[in-house]
């Protein structure tokens, strides 16, 4: 079984940046997010339960796919509907994520998931490494990235459990407010104390 460490930290913070660092160095990336998308998608394992749940209003016009501005509109608008959608696609997505990491080749998997922590998906793992940053950051990237509204930007990210809370668990925390250099010099520091680069055929020995 390959090494695994998960990688939280609350939206916007640099996540998939990190991931894609550690990729560079021979680890393989597991994003629990992409996950969610297909045990959502119509043949999806959680699909029928969140239909079922939220109703056809959620589903796109004229087609069976769940729209997933529709459904994110109505669960980060009522944190009751949000655990709600969590209870049901939890259990598919760590099944899933599961089932990946066994098949996985690689010495080091990286498991990237927002809700890492409070789902269990990291029970076992060797490592919880957190991103954080300001949530004046979060929003920038929100509206520029993802295209969100500043309101819709704030809601999301109001929605979420603070970064304390993840920061206050993790074995590294990575701070990714400043330059890409400063994030991968961080990264890098973190690989080479839990002797990561021993496990991979990729030379991790540069931060440029």
């Amino acid at each position: 079984m390959p090494t695994c460490i998960g990688l939280t930290g609350n939206i916007a913070t640099g996540k998939s940046t990190v991931a894609r660092i550690l990729v560079e160095w021979g680890a393989q990336h597991i994003d629990a997010d992409h996950v969610a998308h297909e045990v959502l998608a119509s043949q999806g394992a959680a699909y029928r339960a969140v239909v079922d749940a939220f109703g056809e209003r959620i589903l796109v016009p004229g087609g069976e796919a769940i729209d997933r501005r529709v459904l994110g509109a109505i669960v980060f608008a009522a944190p009751a509907a949000l655990a709600r959608l969590e209870a049901l696609v939890h259990p598919a997505v760590i099944a899933l994520v599961a089932q990946r990491i066994a098949a996985s080749q690689a010495p080091v998997v990286v498991v990237e998931a927002i809700k890492l922590l409070e789902s269990g998906l990291a029970a076992d793992y060797a490592a919880i490494w957190a991103t954080t940053c300001s949530p004046t950051i979060q929003r920038e990237r929100l509206m520029s990235i993802r295209k969100l509204s500043r309101a819709a930007a704030e809601q999301r990210i109001a929605a979420q459990s603070p970064q304390a809370e993840k920061l206050a668990q993790a074995d590294v925390v990575i701070q990714t407010g400043g330059s890409l250099a400063a994030t991968r010099a961080q990264v890098q520091e973190a690989w080479s104390r839990f002797a990561l680069a021993d496990q991979t055929s990729e030379v991790s020995g540069s931060t440029a």
